[in-house]
């Protein structure tokens, strides 16, 4: 049995990057949810692009919430952004739960990966860990109408109120990073990286692995 239980948990790894770790000094048990790669929508990316799927991770989170074993939610993120509506979708499932949750950015949390980050009660990034801040933007043909424009500012609109909602971070701060110029050449936006996104607001503690699941437990243990 403990065979088995190894292969299916190596299995889970492999396909959907997800363990519990029960191991600890307490037996604490936490659900270990990796985000990483472009964060896959409604439209398959290609096979040679690493994503996070989110018909995958849905199904997983909705799990965490209906399984009274699991006393914790601990998200390890690197991602490059990805679909704006399911990266959204996401960050709201996992601030509705009810068990304590911690992020952590170990590379990347660009874009989308925004909201995915601060969604967490508590929030790490490590010192090499960026944060890209930028306009909502949509790949390929574009038409250029009003209602167009009416609709990307909406979708940013949601965004900027999540973030506002689930961070130290005003909401005019992050439309005025937005939209700040320099930094990204030829393009709008800001780079944050480790300390700075933690002086802005937008994370709460910049740290590793060791930092985030001990700041779980302890929120476990209260």
């Amino acid at each position: 049995m403990k065979e088995e239980e190894k292969q299916e948990k190596q299995e889970s790894i492999r396909e959907v990057g997800q363990i519990v770790l029960e191991k600890g000094e307490k037996s604490e048990k936490i659900h270990l949810l990796s985000i990483i790669g472009e964060i896959e929508g409604h439209e398959n990316l290609g096979s040679n692009v690493k994503t996070t799927k989110y018909e995958h991770v849905l199904p997983q989170l909705a799990s965490v919430e209906d399984d009274k074993d699991i006393e914790g939610l601990l998200i390890i993120i690197n991602t490059i952004g990805g679909d704006c509506s399911s990266g959204l979708a996401l960050a709201e499932m996992i601030a509705s739960l009810s068990v304590p949750t911690v992020s952590l950015v170990v590379g990347d949390s660009h874009s989308i990966g925004v909201p995915l980050a601060v969604s967490a009660d508590y929030s790490f990034i490590t010192p090499s860990g960026t944060m890209i801040i930028h306009p909502v933007r949509m790949n390929g043909l574009v038409i250029g109408v009003p209602q167009t424009y009416d609709y990307f500012k909406l979708i940013q609109d949601r965004i900027v109120g999540f973030i506002g909602n689930h961070s130290n971070i005003k909401s005019d701060r992050i439309e005025e990073m937005m939209l700040k110029q320099g930094i990204l050449t030829k393009d709008l936006g800001t780079i944050l990286v480790g300390d700075q996104a933690v002086e802005e607001g937008l994370i709460d503690e910049v740290g590793g692995i060791k930092q985030a699941i001990g700041k779980l437990r302890q929120m476990i243990k209260k």
